[in-house]
């Protein structure tokens, strides 16, 4: 199968698929919030070596969402960033076609939690011709205040679409999501998980491609009756220095560790829409220890922590 047989049929499928997916869930934040999304339609230049186009969809100051962000893009390039080949060094420098759908919302209210959600497909053609193909993606949740219900709600939801591919799939995912969503200059958990994959093709490719789409639509149902519950419940000074200090955790991961940022930044990818996940306002301070028996150490002592919530 070449590039072009790729493009010609199973990518349009891959393609309307994700930018739907961004339309149901760009269409459902705003009902929800009251504020409509920014839609920044975008295209590289011709004289980029990394060509394509995509959609970067924002909303900002809403009454629920300080920022949330959720693009499409689908590009192509000469090489393979480094970011993207770690595990598949045969490919290194190879020509590739990326596409996906990546979102992460900031809520105001600091007892509503963070959430990040990204699903993708790859295709690279080696140095012997042959074409690899793989999907990746996942959602995880990041809490300043802990909910038990939130929590085994948001990981339930995860379960529950990984389920008709196979009984190995959520606890795999599940793992991979705690060891990566993990920030090693502080030993610290960026927050209570949920799934992640990559460099999946082990299904074929309509059985991985259907895979992404069950993590892809089970999403709202997995973090908007969260929001629902927690975005009327009253706050203070107190909560919101604490949301802003905890976002700090969330820029380091993002800038420092997360390989979708360097894919992005490495292979000359537009920078505005890479950096889409950043918060609003953040603030860093130093060794911020919260007091004994609070609900911000229970934040580090129970959440923080790898543990299976389902």
């Amino acid at each position: 199968m070449s590039m072009q047989d790729l493009s010609a049929s199973q990518t349009g499928a891959v393609r309307a698929y994700l930018t739907g997916l961004q339309a149901r869930i760009t269409a459902a934040v705003t009902a929800l919030d009251g504020t409509a999304f920014l839609v920044d339609a975008w295209q590289k230049p011709p004289e980029e070596k990394l060509q394509g186009q995509g959609v970067t969809q924002i909303l900002e100051g809403g009454p629920v969402f300080e920022r949330a962000g959720c693009g499409f893009s689908h590009v192509r390039g000469p090489a393979l960033p480094p970011s993207a080949t770690q595990s598949r060094p045969e490919l290194a420098g190879a020509s590739f076609e990326a596409m996906g759908v990546s979102l992460v919302f900031h809520p105001r209210n600091p007892y509503v939690p963070t959430v990040h959600m990204n699903v993708r497909m790859i295709a690279a053609t080696g140095a012997d011709g042959k074409l690899v193909c793989w999907f990746g993606g996942g959602m995880d949740l990041t809490p300043y205040y802990g909910f038990d219900e939130d929590v085994m709600h948001f990981h339930t939801s995860c379960k529950a679409a990984l389920a008709p591919f196979g009984s190995d799939k959520h606890p795999r995912f599940k793992k991979w999501c705690d060891e990566y969503f993990y920030l090693k200059h502080r030993d610290e958990q960026r927050g209570v998980g949920g799934i992640f994959f990559d460099d999946f093709s082990e299904l074929g490719f309509d059985g991985s491609l259907a895979m992404m789409q069950a993590v892809g639509d089970s999403f709202l149902g997995a973090y908007l009756p969260i929001v629902q519950r927690r975005m009327h419940l009253p706050y203070g000074e107190r909560e919101r220095a604490f949301q802003l200090y905890r976002r700090g955790r969330y820029v380091e991961f993002n800038l420092v560790w997360d390989r979708g940022t360097h894919f992005g930044l490495q292979s000359g990818g537009r920078t505005e829409s890479i950096l889409l996940s950043m918060p609003p306002l953040v603030s860093w301070s130093y060794q911020n220890v919260p007091a004994d028996g609070s609900p911000e150490a229970d934040l580090y002592s129970k959440y923080l922590v790898r543990r299976d919530w389902v």
